[in-house]
């Protein structure tokens, strides 16, 4: 074996295929100074470097209407409009009259224009910033012939690897998945958003492959692996042919998952736990419908705004929900409320914060929002007529901001009601339990709320104090605390004793060392990736609830994590092998 990048294990599968390199930031510009003699042929390349750059956001926003539907596709407009203004041209034909090259000239034109529309009062010219950033790599990117700039330029069918230093989600959910095949990432951990992405669209990732970029040149034959967490590099003959023998190998265990995906979630010793699924984007609800789950127990709603220069009108949102109610029947639909802030936002809409995650976002914004958020809670309502809708609050630390939700949905009834538009008026309202403060507190909430839903991913980074999304951080990234076991212990039994349904819908239920942990704290609710599912009841039927119960208690009485984590797995392989 030539080289071995080791990451993280984001996704699982496996792919053999060419690298391709995106580099999507900004490139470094030199001050080049052209001629009299050469001023017209450079004002002609960057008209035609503009078309190019037009030609390319109109192919993504034709395959973003046939895959997502036309108010996906709608967020390429705003670019389209950009490269089209008259102004914005004019400015860097100027420079280049003054003797300055195409490249430097559109560079310092945008620059301007970033920094004029950032410092504007007005959030909606605010919001065109990330657009800008958007449209000044593209263009430079054609000036500076920079092949590893798109995402566009890996064609059809290619199967390729796409490595990159990050992907945010709205760049993710913009990748034509009949050409890439994997995702590899310098940064992130396998609970960052890009990672969870990738699960729900079922692509492998690795990520937290530090240095990926510098170590490869494109083109060149990888093997991914998701399940290990590595991208073999110049991989050997042996190791290719060994790669796509384990590939065909899955293949053939697919009707095996299947039949254990459509299996009763029963223990040995006869306790039923319930499983359903997360639904990041609408278009993968049938999928998740056949997935063997009972129903939704997340569908995160942020990604119907990241990426967009405005967010989702009411009858847009209507018709998401409604997609996902109709495609899972009568069976239960979780959807959560705009969790937005963090490292999920739209292009430019709200202001960066030097601590996102301890900022303004989820249900703080909402509520600061108040007219935004009742768009939401309209189309919520609405949606409900088609199926069993529960609406879930994010990030809820005291009942005040149940209270004012609960006020701000009576003001949706009566608008509804004075439209004469159908809609449902008992829609059940729960909240996720993903702060210490909910947690110890989570008694307070019980007369408000009607389910408690366990947000491991931000539970475990609030407790420890650890980004969730840093890779230097991720070994102490770790749901085995005995002070995150505890906590979750506090909420299973404060809801049991309250008549309160308590679900787990974070990355740790999709885990099967995390299954085990899960059942013997109480939690008989999981939500969890569509195509963990066949895994996650293959677990639960497996063992006894009993034996789990045991290890719980062991483990939450564990000096470290990692006491606490070998002990459970020690303890579930017994199980599994009796």
């Amino acid at each position: 074996m030539d080289s071995v990048l080791r990451g993280i294990p984001a996704s699982p599968g496996i792919v053999v295929g060419p690298v391709h390199l995106l580099r999507w930031e900004v490139p470094e510009v030199r001050h080049r100074l052209i001629d009299d003699s050469e001023i017209e042929a450079e004002i002609a390349r960057l008209h035609e470097a503009i078309e190019q750059a037009r030609e390319r956001l109109r192919t993504l926003r034709a395959r973003a209407e046939v895959q997502a539907g036309p108010e996906e596709a709608g967020i390429f407009d705003v670019q389209l409009s950009i490269l089209d203004d008259k102004e914005l041209i004019n400015s860097a034909i100027v420079l280049v009259r003054q003797n300055l090259g195409a490249e430097k000239a559109f560079d310092l034109v945008l620059l301007e224009w970033r920094q004029h529309f950032a410092r504007h009062s007005a959030p909606m010219l605010r919001e065109k910033v990330g657009d800008l950033v958007d449209v000044h790599i593209r263009v430079l990117s054609i000036l500076l012939h920079l092949p590893d700039h798109d995402p566009v330029d890996v064609p059809r069918g290619a199967n390729a690897i796409l490595v990159t230093h990050d992907l945010t989600p709205s760049l993710t959910l913009q990748l034509d998945r009949e050409c890439i095949a994997a995702i590899a990432t310098e940064a992130g951990t396998a609970t960052a958003h890009v990672a969870i992405l990738a699960r729900s669209l079922g692509l492998p990732a690795v990520v937290g492959l530090r240095n990926a970029l510098a170590a490869l040149q494109g083109g060149e034959t990888a093997i991914l692996d998701g399940t290990d967490g590595t991208l073999v590099t110049k991989p050997t003959d042996v190791e290719i042919e060994e790669a796509r023998a384990r590939i065909t190998a899955a293949e053939g265990q697919a009707p095996v998952l299947r039949e254990l995906a459509l299996s009763e979630p029963i223990t040995r010793d006869d306790v039923r736990v319930v499983v359903r699924a997360n639904v990041d984007i609408p278009e993968e609800a049938e999928l998740a419908a056949g997935s063997g789950a009972e129903g939704v127990g997340l569908m995160r709603t942020e990604f119907l705004v990241v990426g967009r220069a405005s967010m989702p009108d009411e009858e847009e949102q209507y018709r998401s929900y409604k997609r996902v109610l109709l495609a899972f029947g009568n069976r239960p639909v979780v959807i959560r409320t705009f969790d937005i802030g963090g490292d999920k936002l739209p292009v430019g809409g709200f202001p960066t914060e030097p601590n996102p995650f301890l900022g303004w976002r989820a249900i703080r914004m909402c509520l600061d929002e108040s007219d935004l958020f009742k768009v939401q809670l309209r189309a919520l309502l609405r949606a409900a007529v088609h199926g069993d809708l529960r609406i879930m609050l994010p990030l809820v630390v005291t009942v005040d901001e149940v209270r004012e939700t609960r006020q701000l949905i009576a003001e949706a009834v009566a608008e509804l009601s004075a439209r004469r538009v159908p809609f449902r008026d008992d829609v059940p309202l729960g909240v996720m339990v993903e702060t210490p403060a909910a947690a110890i507190a989570c008694d307070t909430l019980v007369r408000d709320v009607d389910f408690f839903s366990i947000g491991s991913n931000d539970l475990v980074q609030y407790t420890l104090a650890v980004d969730r999304g840093n890779a230097n951080l991720a070994p102490r990234f770790t749901p085995f605390h005995p002070a995150v076991l505890r906590l979750m212990a506090q909420v299973q039994s404060t809801g049991e004793a309250n008549g309160i349904d308590v679900c787990v819908c974070g990355e740790m239920a999709s885990q099967p060392l995390a299954v085990f942990a899960l059942m013997g704290l109480g939690i008989r609710q999981l939500s969890v990736a569509p195509r963990a599912v066949a895994d996650v009841k293959r677990i639960i039927r497996g063992v006894r609830a009993g034996a789990a119960e045991d290890a719980a208690r062991a483990a939450m009485q564990a000096g470290t994590a990692r006491e606490a984590e070998i002990l459970l797995r020690r303890r579930l392989r017994a199980e599994l092998e009796r």
